[in-house]
């Protein structure tokens, strides 16, 4: 009797110990909220576990049209294994993995913070993943373990609430226990090929890009004579004044307005040891002239403008009948880079393999679908030259594959005087000299948020030219300035570990160092946002001055000046 008393008491007091809602299985749902507002279409995460291994499932909620081709993505904490799996089936059939260990994972920081969720008493620990902050909410009670984020930490219990900077929330609406007896969450048999975490989420992304190679390692030099084959074909190069600029008709994606557009050029050295203006543009068609018939039959085929000493400048304004290459991507090559590596070393530094540039062109996208000729020019005169390389990629901002209303562009290129035909006799851009740069333009109906993308750089490599003085640019409309504009870039000998051709000079300064009038050797120079919100439809002058420098001998000074008005239709 007596024992029989005492073992009455002690099944007592170990069920009094056990968590007094342990679960064999149990189903979670999290909602997320983001400044406490919930994500909008009612997306949801679920964990289901069993005690050894976690499922986590992603439901996307309610959407609007059609979803777009992407990833499907199966994730598994296994607990038995102490490791975090990731399995994910992509759009072209293929399917990879990455496995991640407990041990890699963030270390938390308990607290003694205690707070109910969900009926279960939870503790908080924290953990820092990338200098943000993290909290983490987890239950003992359910005797169960898992959690909807395992990249933030695995802890020994069953996670019902995390918090990220105090300001993004992932919490646990409902936890359902599962009943029937049968049910395992099964690892994943084939897991494809697996990778290491970092190229597992870099595929991920990538998987939802439209990449076109537009150039690929094309040679960009001076041979004086170039023979072409047909001209018009589809994906053939077409080389003009004398090899300096390459010409290529591509097909690019009919993708909608939702999309960030970007630019990827990559250049380096084959031979030519200055740093040059380099130059990506696309050509505007359904004019009865365009830039074509002057790289084909001779710049002089292009409207001409004639400044005040009748100079006579060929196809760097527009006509009714004409639009100047639309400049995409202005870039400046560095001394050397690669090819000169080499040939002069200086203490400390490491040069670059290649200059690498990347520029967001969403103002350009109608002009970058479906068709179009895509150029690129360096000025050099060296036989082995250049070599670019040219991707655009294109970047979903919605994952519906039905196209959204959206406002329909009107893009205008008024004036280019980058001489993109200069080893074939086009002129430097020299008109300013007590003179303006004036375009007529007409204006349509019907827009609104008109603006003037413009770049402008200044050019004379001597110590009085334009290159290393600062001087006031302004545009001007209908004789009226509405802007100005001193173009001086201070950073360049932050590209230094690409010119290792630079000149080194005696008082320690590299060429490459000196500050510049809108660039650097290695650089891009980055685009201007002119306003013209108030301007009214109808013909319309810009003009745009800027003070020349005298020559000096056999130097001028002359400025490549580009302007293209953006405006979106009603």
């Amino acid at each position: 009797m007596t024992m029989n008393i005492f073992r009455l008491t002690l099944i007592l007091v170990l069920l009094i110990c056990l968590p007094v809602r342990a679960e064999k299985a149990v189903r979670v749902t999290y909602k997320t909220l983001v400044n406490g507002n919930e994500l909008p279409g009612g997306a949801r995460t679920v964990i289901e576990t069993d005690g050894a291994t976690v499922r986590i499932i992603a439901l996307t909620g309610e959407k609007q049209g059609l979803q777009m081709p992407s990833p499907l993505q199966s994730s598994f904490i296994d607990l038995e294994g102490r490791q975090y799996i990731n399995v994910a089936d992509m759009p072209d059939g293929s399917r990879i993995s990455t496995v991640t260990h407990f041990k890699d994972l963030p270390t938390a920081e308990i607290s003694s913070d205690f707070e109910t969720i969900a009926g279960y008493k939870c503790v908080r620990s924290r953990v820092i993943y990338f200098s943000n902050t993290i909290d983490i909410w987890y239950t003992t009670e359910a005797g169960l373990a898992g959690t909807p984020v395992p990249a933030y930490g695995v802890p020994e219990g069953l996670v019902l609430r995390i918090v990220r900077n105090g300001n993004n929330v992932t919490e646990a609406e409902a936890v359902e226990p599962v009943r029937d007896r049968d049910f395992r969450v099964s690892l994943p048999g084939n897991r494809g090929k697996e990778v290491d975490r970092m190229t597992f989420e870099h595929l991920l992304r990538e998987a939802f890009v439209a990449s076109v190679v537009v150039f690929d390692n094309a040679v960009i030099n001076w041979e004086g004579e170039v023979t072409n084959p047909e001209f018009g074909i589809r994906d053939t190069i077409y080389r003009f004044a004398g090899g300096t600029v390459i010409l290529k008709k591509v097909a690019l994606p009919q993708v909608h307005d939702r999309y960030s557009l970007f630019a990827e050029v990559t250049e380096y050295s084959a031979g030519d040891a200055y740093d040059r203006t380099g130059t990506v543009f696309v050509i505007p068609q359904g004019d009865p002239v365009t830039f074509i018939d002057g790289l084909t039959r001779g710049h002089k085929n292009l409207p001409l403008h004639t400044d005040r000493h009748g100079k006579e400048y060929s196809g760097v304004t527009a006509t009714d009948e004409y639009r100047p290459p639309v400049e995409l991507v202005r870039f400046f090559t560095p001394f050397g880079v690669r090819n000169y590596n080499e040939k002069r070393t200086v203490p400390g530094l490491v040069w670059e393999d290649s200059a690498y540039y990347k520029q967001e062109l969403t103002r350009y996208l109608p002009l970058l679908r479906g068709e179009v000729w895509i150029g690129a020019f360096i000025g050099n005169y060296d036989r082995g030259g250049h070599r670019l390389s040219l991707r655009l990629k294109y970047y979903p901002e919605t994952r519906d594959i039905e196209f959204p209303a959206s406002s329909e562009k009107w893009i205008s290129s008024v004036f280019n005087t980058l001489p993109i035909m200069e080893m074939a006799g086009q002129q430097y851009g020299t008109m300013f000299d007590g003179d303006t740069l004036s375009v007529s333009v007409e204006i349509p109906e019907g827009l609104r948020s008109l603006q003037m993308v413009f770049i402008t750089t200044g050019h004379g490599g001597w110590g009085g030219g334009d290159e290393f003085n600062p001087k006031l640019n302004e545009l001007l409309v209908d004789g009226r300035r509405v802007w100005s504009f001193v173009p001086w870039r201070s950073d360049c000998g932050t590209y230094r570990r690409y010119n290792p051709a630079s000149g080194n000079f005696w008082n320690g300064l590299s060429s490459s160092d000196y500050s510049r009038s809108g660039w650097c050797p290695g650089s891009v120079s980055e685009p201007l946002i002119i306003p013209l919100d108030n301007l009214t439809p109808g013909r319309h002058s810009f003009s745009v001055t800027v003070p020349l420098g005298k020559p000096e001998g056999g130097s001028f000074s002359h400025w490549n000046i580009s302007g293209v008005l953006i405006g979106e239709k009603k």
